[in-house]
């Protein structure tokens, strides 16, 4: 089997990333102390059997009684690091990478989102094959790879949805959507021109007009180079990246919420735009859906999956906090039960 991850060891690259922070803006969101494994820290094996499950369908955690909000639609983005649709067969590991992950919570009753930020280093179980599909079952791997070893469509889709609800305690997603590269320019157009604020200085030694703490205005010409590039000398660079992409979707995001309230077609139709180069689970009717609840309701505040970033053998990886994750997925998806 080919090792299909980038090593760190190497000069500036124009990773190609981002399409998960894509997929996010396209929706048009609105929003916005680490263990290492081995030191200590709480399982999720253990925090799971500290939250006794109830008969009546709740849970006990800390002394009180929780229940799994059912008004909410969970919804996968991905970006994958390729500029076509790959095509290809389960097993030859060359789908490309989910570079780009993202959870978007939607309460369809009190019409708020929710998006939460997985990195893509994250270590977690990921189902793996073998060569002509042969099911060699799971291994701890970045969570980054799931998607590479489906066909480039909608099994590495399903692989990488079945890898995050794993990792979210078994959290049901309803739909998901993977974009890639190309549709950078396609995005950017559909809104004319963002102002980012510069969140890190992670780009401005290559590009000095992205110092930390500067506006810059993103065009199609160089939304690219602000979500994309990362130093993949510099460990941990992905998270920087990371900390760009948000800024990009939430620039977007404003973006989009104003040319939506101008235009009720715009949802529509940047759904057709994105067509080409989409891979998705969503009809343009729940798409348009997800738009308008974001555009006209309330956006709480997103979170990243918490954990440390840390040096493996060869690569990057980011070890989750169990105990961290779960209290914030019980604040995210469950509801106090009376």
């Amino acid at each position: 089997m080919p090792d299909i991850r980038k090593r760190k060891k190497k000069k500036i690259w124009l990773i190609p990333v981002c399409a998960g922070v894509i997929a996010a803006a396209a929706v048009g969101f609105l929003i916005w102390t680490a263990v290492r494994p081995g030191s200590g820290e709480t399982s999720a094996q253990t925090v799971s059997e500290n939250a006794d499950t109830g008969s009546s369908g709740t849970i006990q955690w800390k002394g009180k009684n929780y229940r799994y909000n059912d008004h909410l639609s969970n919804y996968l983005l991905m970006g994958v690091d390729n500029r076509e649709k790959a095509s290809t067969t389960v097993g030859q590991a060359n789908a490309g990478q989910a570079d780009a992950i993202y959870l978007v919570s939607w309460d369809r009753v009190e019409n708020t989102v929710t998006m939460i930020s997985i990195p893509r280093d994250t270590m977690t179980e990921i189902q793996i094959y073998g060569p002509g599909g042969k099911d060699l079952g799971t291994n701890t791997d970045h969570i980054s790879l799931s998607y590479a070893y489906g066909d480039g469509s909608h099994k590495s889709c399903r692989l990488t949805e079945d890898a995050v609800s794993n990792l979210m305690y078994g959290l049901p997603i309803q739909g998901y959507c993977s974009i890639n590269m190309d549709a950078l320019p396609v995005l950017t157009e559909s809104v004319g021109t963002l102002t980012v604020t510069v969140p890190n200085s992670s780009l401005q030694d290559v590009y000095p007009e992205f110092a930390e703490g500067s506006q810059v205005i993103l065009t199609p010409e160089n939304t690219e180079p602000f979500v994309r590039y990362r130093d993949i000398e510099e460990s941990q660079s992905a998270l920087y990246r990371m900390e760009r992409q948000q800024e990009f979707i939430r620039a977007y995001s404003e973006a989009a919420k104003s040319a939506f309230a101008r235009d009720p077609g715009f949802a529509a139709d940047l759904y057709t735009s994105l067509e080409p180069y989409m891979v998705t689970s969503m009809g343009n009717d729940e798409f348009v859906s997800l738009m308008e609840s974001a555009a006209q309701g309330q956006t709480k505040e997103g979170w990243t999956i918490p954990g440390e970033g840390v040096e493996g053998g060869m690569y990057d990886e980011y070890h989750v906090d169990d105990n961290a994750l779960y209290e914030k997925m019980i604040e995210t998806f469950y509801k106090e039960a009376e």
